[in-house]
């Protein structure tokens, strides 16, 4: 049976990780809007229309697809981790109860 207290530790490390991933969508509307945004003042600055807006619009795309990329290579990992401790603390039982 889980304690009060380990009980919480888990509720909090899920809400960390929840935390952390949530502004995974933010990240990618933000590097769009910015590159979209720096893009048409650039086309209005110097006259360019619309090769400016495109260009820094595809590279705010870029930096948000990479960011998202990175978010789930960094889940991956952490699920992976995770499923090794867990399989690692099941043999260990299992173990536990073969000696016994």
């Amino acid at each position: 049976m889980v304690s009060d207290r380990g009980l919480s530790k888990v509720v909090q490390h899920h809400w960390k990780k929840a935390g952390s991933y949530s502004t995974v969508g933010l990240e990618l509307s933000l590097s769009i809007l910015l590159g979209l945004y720096v893009g048409q003042w650039l086309d209005e600055k110097y006259d360019l229309s619309p090769w400016m807006t495109l260009f820094w619009s595809s590279a705010g795309l870029a930096a948000g697809v990479r960011s998202l990329s990175r978010a789930l290579q960094r889940a991956n990992r952490e699920a992976d981790a995770e499923q090794k401790a867990e399989e690692q603390a099941n043999k260990k039982y299992l173990d536990d109860q073969d000696s016994n």
